[in-house]
């Protein structure tokens, strides 16, 4: 298709941590790139999830081909059941990443309606005009991949989330031979990681997490409690290894770590010595200095396993002094607050906490400024745009790029939903399309905008004051003087009592010039206009003013 350009649109995850999904289109053919979701805001008040927005791929659904999946962590998977409610496509991914999205679908009751495939690194998948290619590389999760995408242009590599860890865990190393083999041949563009952009020098192995932990364990003479990500498999792996060097059991809780840590031993991912993994009666019968923990709850969601015990309420576990409680994980921006107030909690009950501030017992799954430099010149890009990050590890990473070889020019710094078009003769940008949160609220996704969390977050801060009155039908007058209820407002019983009998007045004189029939919107909006300006002068505060309309 002569002049036709390759479109590459992200979705989520620029600007933002989490959510990240990429689009790229060419012609009649279009593929995506993860489907992840991200945790909510402070300011998010009641939300669950925010899932990227599908409406592009609504709008092109025809075209849709497949979806490629570098890693099981939640921000690169999590949306992926919402996303098949409404799509039917492929979807590719390695072994481990598999497993963990088949928990996931099996949740959700979608995983007999899924079409899966697992994909071992250097297999092709033919995508329409796409030839995608899966490569390794270490990250903070076993079976983490890149992919070389070939298009009619050139080849396209997305890292997906990457760091250069010469002695992994899981013996899982970046492949960089690969890699400059794609250098050689020309790479047309390359998407990249840039969590870490900021970050000078080399990110640290994952070694020495399992040399802390171990070392932690030796030196506790209590039980010793580890909270981490579900899907961290790796930090699971080295757990186990240094329970079994200190001859204690493990003991599992957290139902999505239960179900991960089971599919990981059947699929040979997770090793345990025979008896050191035990169930919850050998675990009561386990010494407290014999017994190691793992569980769920490192982000302080609310009705985690550790979330449990440090309110005093899980079903088996109980904190008592001696614990020791290690928290092998970075609170996600949004979640500092949760985090801490378990770590206080924790506390309070009695346990010796190890966080990320105090203790070395977590190191980042991305690139450091150096290994940044490092991919770029392996592969030498033409084209080069910054993923995976707030905008500010964009910016830094594009200057990066363009310091170390990106032509001036060359390095687009792109947020969710900008268009970037190329053709054989130059790149460019090409409009937008809609990339705005979806926000998931129990059952409900989509259904809270940002209209429902402004009133969210005003009856948060001021309250609610509801006036109930009873309008004559023909006249527009009050039939009896209106009753004035508040929530979250003020006391009654205190000072405020007067003001509220007042504000009975005000809203009597809102419809006194009223001698015709009215309509009830127009008689709502007076009465909450006189009422909402009275109680603002009186109290400088601005409740939520509702109106309940009686017709007699």
């Amino acid at each position: 298709m002569p002049n036709t350009p390759l479109r590459v649109i992200p979705i989520g995850g620029l600007g933002e941590i989490g959510r990240n999904m990429m689009i790229i289109e060419y012609g009649d053919d279009l593929i995506v790139v993860d489907v992840g979701l991200m945790f909510p805001e402070e300011e998010m008040l009641g939300v669950d999830l925010v899932i990227p927005d599908f409406t592009y791929l609504r709008e092109n659904a025809a075209k849709l081909r497949a979806v490629f999946l570098t890693h099981g962590h939640e921000d690169h998977v999590g949306a992926l059941p919402y996303f098949l409610r409404e799509f039917k496509c492929p979807v590719y991914s390695s072994r481990l990443t598999d497993g963990l999205i088949r928990v996931k679908l099996n949740e959700h009751r979608l995983l007999n309606e899924s079409e899966l495939h697992v994909v071992p690194p250097g297999e092709l998948v033919q995508a329409g005009v796409f030839e995608v290619e899966f490569f390794p590389v270490a990250h903070s999760i076993p079976d983490a991949c890149g992919l070389i995408i070939r298009t009619p242009l050139g080849p396209i590599v997305h890292t997906g989330d990457f760091k250069l860890d010469h002695t992994p865990v899981m013996d899982q190393h970046t492949d960089l031979i690969r890699l400059a083999q794609v250098g050689a041949e020309g790479c047309l563009l390359l998407l990249a990681d840039s969590t870490y952009a900021e970050q000078e020098g080399y990110t640290p192995s994952e070694q020495l997490v399992g040399e802390a932990l171990r070392n932690i364990m030796v030196n506790a003479n209590g039980r010793m409690i580890v909270a981490t990500f579900a899907s961290l498999i790796s930090r699971v792996q080295q757990v186990v290894d240094a329970a079994a060097f200190c001859g204690r059991k493990v003991f599992v809780t957290g139902r999505s770590m239960i179900d991960n840590v089971a599919m990981a031993r059947q699929l040979g991912y997770l090793n345990a010595p025979d008896g050191v993994i035990v169930g919850v009666e050998e675990m009561r019968n386990t010494p407290s200095s014999k017994l190691v923990v793992i569980t769920t709850g490192s982000q302080g969601e609310p009705t985690s396993a550790l979330t449990r015990m440090a309110n005093g309420d899980h079903r088996h576990i109980t904190i008592q002094e001696g614990d020791t409680v290690v928290l092998s994980a970075s609170p996600i921006p949004g979640n500092e607050q949760a985090v801490y107030r378990n770590v206080d909690n924790l506390f309070r009950l009695g346990a010796e906490v190890l966080y990320n501030r105090v203790a070395n017992i977590h190191v980042r799954g991305h690139a450091s400024r150096e290994e940044l430099k490092i991919l770029q010149g392996v592969l030498q890009p033409e084209y080069f745009v910054p993923v995976h990050g707030e905008y500010r590890h964009l910016v830094v990473h594009a200057r990066l790029a363009e310091s170390v070889g990106v032509p001036k020019g060359n390095a687009f710094v792109l947020t969710d939903g900008d268009v970037l078009e190329i053709d054989e003769e130059e790149a460019r940008r090409a409009g937008r399309v809609s990339a705005s949160y979806v926000y998931v609220d129990g059952l409900g996704i989509g259904d809270v905008d940002q209209q429902i969390l402004r009133d969210r977050a005003h009856l948060s801060t001021d309250g609610v004051v509801v006036v109930i009155v009873s309008v004559d039908r023909q006249t527009g007058r009050l039939d009896r003087p209106c009753e004035i209820l508040t929530r979250g407002f003020a006391d009654v019983e205190d000072d405020f009592s007067g003001i509220l009998d007042r504000g009975k007045d005000v809203v009597a004189n809102s419809l006194a010039g009223a001698d015709h029939y009215a309509e009830f919107g127009d008689i709502n909006a007076r009465i909450r206009d006189a009422l909402a300006k009275f109680l603002y002068d009186e109290t400088r505060r601005r409740p939520m003013v509702l109106t309940v309309t009686v017709e007699v």
